[in-house]
């Protein structure tokens, strides 16, 4: 009889404890951190720094180097992104955009440019949805609509990149990604640039960024805003007179390679 109980309340406390690895895993968070200032790298906090130190991941380059690593999450079109690769063309700086199916599916022309002019396309699923609450095979399903339908638009395949929508993430989610072959790519300075109708004008977005540069900084912008569109160039310009360079995203995994199957 004791030995049963024994067993019994044995057998709960390991339950108990595989309960809570679970919740663990399955927690969902939304990425943040205090800004760095002054040059100073920002704060994530020791909980996100754990997390992404187990997976596949990035928000900054560590590197005590002033490189910078430009960004752009893409749902829909807005008129800028034109004058945003002018600009990238001209200052021969080579950026990275997230893009989700519907971008693909509607700016057919603009995608094609982007990978012309030397920009890496990554993941930013099919659909936008919340990929904490997804199964393996509905996550997985997202990236693959988005891989093919790339394929389909510019007869490359896709480096294995992505940003999780609205930077939502959980512990399994970014296992998943893992075994996806998937790079997560997040970031270390952003601010408040994707609301079309509250645009603010270019100092705005020009003062965002300087204020909070820092070595290795990860920059996401949204070329949706009118700002980013017109603060760009004097942006770029004056951060190399600072002596930062602009990099492409793959100085920060190579050279281990995260292609589908070459580009």
């Amino acid at each position: 009889m004791k030995k049963t109980i024994g067993v019994f309340f044995l057998s709960l406390v390991i339950s108990l404890f595989l309960n809570q690895i679970v919740s663990a895993n399955t927690t969902t968070y939304g990425w943040g951190m205090k800004p760095g200032r002054n040059g100073e790298k920002p704060d994530v906090g020791q909980l996100y720094e754990s997390i992404i130190s187990r997976h596949n991941a990035f928000y900054i380059d560590k590197t005590t180097s002033k490189r910078i690593y430009l960004t752009f999450d893409a749902g829909y079109e807005n008129g800028y992104t034109s004058q945003i690769l002018d600009v990238l063309k001209k200052q021969k700086v080579s950026a990275t955009f997230f893009l989700v199916g519907d971008y693909l599916n509607k700016e057919e022309e603009l995608v094609k440019r982007m990978v012309k002019e030397g920009h890496y396309i990554g993941n930013h699923t099919w659909s936008h949805p919340d990929l904490t609450k997804l199964s393996k095979e509905q996550y997985a399903e997202q990236l693959k609509k988005f891989e093919d339908r790339y394929t389909e638009i510019t007869n490359k395949k896709l480096m294995k990149i992505m940003r999780p929508p609205s930077g939502t993430f959980s512990e399994k989610s970014l296992k998943i990604a893992d075994e996806l072959g998937y790079c997560n790519i997040f970031w270390s300075l952003a601010y408040r640039d994707w609301e079309i109708d509250r645009q603010h004008g270019w100092k705005y977005a020009y003062n965002q960024v300087m204020n909070r540069i820092h070595p290795g900084a990860i920059i996401l912008m949204h070329p949706v805003s009118k700002d980013n569109a017109e603060a760009l160039e004097k942006i770029i310009i004056d951060l190399r007179k600072q002596g930062y360079d602009f990099v492409p995203i793959t100085s920060l995994f190579m050279p281990k390679t995260l292609y589908v199957n070459g580009f």
